[in-house]
């Protein structure tokens, strides 16, 4: 390290170095140059010619105080800003100052320990710190010990292939006794650019310094070797006059043995070339040439040089132009979503509004859609038939079971294998900025300690935010505002609320059992047919056969199971035309028996209601609705409420709301009160092992307790469902959509709701709607008339 390493030499017009202003005890004084990185325990000269560099220096040896040497990223520029240092430098000590009669000004530093600078200091006439000493790790275990060892013997060797060998300089390497030492040493003496040696000493870990100044070392003496071979086989035959031939023949050589040839040379044409032709916008462009400049100086097989390789690739494969956008055809969209999907209009003419605004507005900022219904409705396949109307990719991301913050986002380039993030990558997949992308189970992402996804994801689904977004892998922002996201979720609880607010939910209930009847018939036997290599005239399944599948072997909201079991009994199908014992097999109700076993569903309603305290209550589930029967019976006792069932707080409080008003309404009831005074009530819903909770089940606990104390039955064809109050006020609920249609599916006929839910009306199934007689409650009276049958003859056992 030369005085010509360090700030540059002062003007003619330098002004008279100033006293200072007093820096304060706890801050140190920053000296940036240019050029020369100082490593502690070593002595080093520096030049200082700018004039607050001499002033900072003049002041810390009036107050003899240490100084803080840091390496400044631009070596051109004159007067650099604290964000244009680097934040890792050595604390030092001034051990000479001195001006030459030209009136430079000349140091000489000795560093003294590792410094991190927290923040600079504001009012100060030279750059002054707050900083954090770094200890010297020291550590003595057999790995370092072999490293210190072999990182000596390199120092030796690269020293004795020096023209004139400094024998002092071997010396000092040869009586290291600390590895951290060793390492400093021969990193300030290696012939290295200062971006290397900064490297060096911002390595903080004992033993992957001594491994980057290991490489280092080992490059070196490669080159050392290889020029005085070249020296020696070129000294007797040539002259001064041929010095340049010379130096570069011996440069082709190096660049041979470190496999940088011609090879390397076409491969950076080609990839600027590519960089050119991907048409990214300023920022990125520069950023991929930056990149591109460090690869050619890379060597091939520099453990880097792949990965920089595998990023500049991402950066070309990225589509970052907008490519042609087809014109939106709401007709053809109408066709396309009826021939995909059966039913469901109102979702498909949400999309079509969806289509029509994107059509007329394509710049503009179109909703996130996020469709949320049971497994099995369509939710994905929806998505495919709105990339289809649009003419535009498909690319689908599952988020299920993420939670690492980096799958959405991307891993930090510092890490081995590190890639963009699921969005990224999707782009890339799909070929196009403006593609249909389908974000699905976006109501599964985990939060771990690698981060929340979902938090991630605001910044995705956000317009105002996402035309900027920066994946960690790539380091620079990625326009996200043309693609058309589309979410799919189970369930909207599991959904972080600043998440949900940012798409528009669509809600898909489960199917009636005719149109369940009429997507097997149009997709599902089709699709099987093909899967098991059968054609329709060697195979097909008769109307009757698929309602017995749907109501006997199939009970969901969606139709994958019905998809699985109309599977099974095509196969049993293709098992006889494969054998040759048949030519076509047509299957009949009469046949499901012996292909799928035993039917494993079947209407329970009437066998559960056929006696006093049983009531059909409806319930929703995340896979759709479902009937939940209520029970409830009575045993000698003090007056006590028994409840079983697995049930949740909100359950039992209604169970609890339930016999208070029956109790206040035994006259009304014809219910004795001694009844309540001598007998415990039990009340239990059956599936104990499932959960459940929610104040919905209130009209049918009300109804089964009547039911028992007045020794009516409850009517096998009717299903109810709603909260109650104490003043006899029956409350809506929700899901009322899912839970008509699980009646419906459970072939009652008659169905009590709220009166308040009339709103939802709309929102039933037409099939459904034309199968159940409604029943709108107003107030428990309104359900006792209706739902329970005349008093029976028979009194029940009461006790006495």
């Amino acid at each position: 390290m030369t005085p010509s390493d360090a700030s540059g030499a002062p003007g003619p017009d330098t002004p008279a170095p100033s006293q200072g202003e007093p820096i304060p005890s706890d801050a140190l004084i920053i000296l940036p140059v240019r050029n020369a990185v100082l490593f502690p325990h070593l002595i080093a000269p520096f030049s200082i010619g700018r004039p607050k560099s001499i002033a900072a220096v003049q002041q810390a040896v009036r107050e003899e105080r240490p100084i803080g040497v840091l390496l400044q990223r631009d070596a051109e520029i004159d007067d650099p800003t604290p964000d244009q240092l680097h934040r890792v430098g050595t604390v030092a000590n001034i051990v000479r100052y001195m001006t030459a009669p030209d009136g430079s000004h000349h140091i000489v530093c000795q560093g003294v320990q590792r410094m991190r600078v927290l923040d600079f200091l504001p009012g100060t006439p030279f750059p002054t710190a707050r900083v954090l000493h770094i200890p010297e790790p020291e550590s003595r275990s057999p790995e370092i010990e072999a490293r210190f060892l072999h990182l000596q013997g390199q120092a030796v060797e690269a020293l004795s292939l020096l023209p004139q060998a400094p024998q002092e300089l071997i010396a000092a390497v040869q009586g290291a006794t600390s590895a951290g030492q060793l390492a400093d040493l021969a990193a300030a003496y290696l012939d290295v650019r200062p971006e290397d040696k900064q490297e060096i000493l911002e390595t903080l870990d004992l033993s992957a310094r001594m491994e980057k100044v290991s490489r280092l070392l080992a490059e070196r003496i490669e080159v050392l070797r290889i020029t005085a071979e070249i020296g020696r086989q070129t000294k007797a035959s040539f002259d001064e006059r041929q010095r340049e031939a010379v130096l570069r023949e011996q440069m082709a050589a190096i660049q041979r043995q470190l496999g940088e040839g011609e090879g390397k040379t076409q491969e950076v044409a080609e990839l600027s070339e590519a960089i050119a032709k991907a048409e990214m916008p300023t920022e990125v462009e520069e950023q991929a040439r930056k990149e591109l400049r460090r690869y050619e100086r890379m060597p091939e097989a520099a453990a880097e040089a792949g990965m920089v390789r595998t990023y500049l690739d991402w950066l070309i494969e990225l589509p970052w132009r907008l490519g042609d956008e087809k014109l939106i055809d709401i007709a053809e969209a109408r066709r396309i979503l009826d021939e995909d999907h059966y039913g469901l209009e109102r979702i498909k003419s949400r999309i079509v509004e969806y289509l029509a605004v994107r059509k007329l507005a394509p710049q503009g900022r179109a909703p996130i859609l996020c469709f949320v219904g049971p497994p099995g409705v369509g939710k994905t396949s929806l998505g495919q038939s709105i990339a289809r109307a649009m003419g535009r990719p498909f690319v689908r991301v599952s988020l299920g079971g993420v939670h690492d913050e980096a799958e959405i986002r991307g891993h930090r380039r510092t890490y081995v294998g590190a890639l963009p993030g699921n969005i990224i990558q999707g782009i890339r997949k799909a070929k196009a900025r403006n593609c249909v992308m389908m974000l699905d189970e976006i109501d599964k992402m985990g939060r771990g300690v690698q981060g929340d996804p979902s938090a991630a994801m605001l910044e995705v689904l956000d317009p105002e935010q996402n035309s900027t977004f920066r994946d960690n892998y790539l380091g620079v922002p990625f326009d996200l505002s043309r693609v058309a996201f589309i979410a799919t979720a189970n369930m909207l609880d599991t959904i972080p609320g600043p998440l949900r607010d940012r798409m528009e939910i669509i809600s898909l209930a489960g199917y009636t059992e005719d149109e369940k009847l009429q997507i097997a018939r149009r997709y599902l036997v089709r699709r099987q047919l093909e899967a098991n290599g059968l054609t329709a005239e060697q195979a097909d399944i008769d109307d009757d056969a698929l309602r017995a599948i749907i109501r006997a072997y199939t009970r969901e909201a969606g139709v994958r199971n019905l998809e699985r079991e109309i599977g099974r009994a095509l196969r049993h199908a293709a098992v006889q035309v494969a054998e040759g014992s048949a030519a076509q097999v047509r299957i009949g109700v009469d046949e499901l028996t012996t292909i799928l076993g035993q039917p494993r569903f079947e209407n329970e309603v009437a066998m559960r209601t056929s006696v006093p305290g049983v009531a059909t209550g409806l319930a929703w589930t995340p896979v759709g609705g479902d009937i939940l029967f209520i029970e409830a019976t009575r045993t000698p006792g003090r007056g006590g409420l028994i409840l079983t069932g697995q049930l949740g707080e909100v359950m039992r409080e209604s169970a609890q709301a339930a016999m208070s008003l029956v109790k206040s309404r035994a006259a009304s009831l014809g219910v004795e009160p001694e009844m309540f005074e001598k007998n415990d009530v039990h009340v239990h819903v059956p599936a104990g092992a499932t959960p459940k909770d929610g104040p919905s089940a209130g009209v049918a606990m009300y109804v089964a307790l009547a039911s028992l104390l007045t020794n009516r039955t409850v009517r096998s064809d009717t299903a109810m469902t709603g909260e109650i109050s104490l003043r006899g006020l029956v409350l809506p609920v929700g899901g009322i959509k899912e839970k008509v249609v699980a009646a419906a599916a459970a072939g009652v006929t008659r169905v009590m709701l709220p009166a308040r839910n009339r709103r939802d009306y709309d929102e039933i199934p037409q099939g459904a709607r034309d199968r159940l007689e409604f029943i709108w409650l107003e107030r428990v009276d309104d359900a006792i008339a209706a739902a329970l049958e005349p008093e029976r003859a028979e009194a029940p056992a009461a006790a006495e």
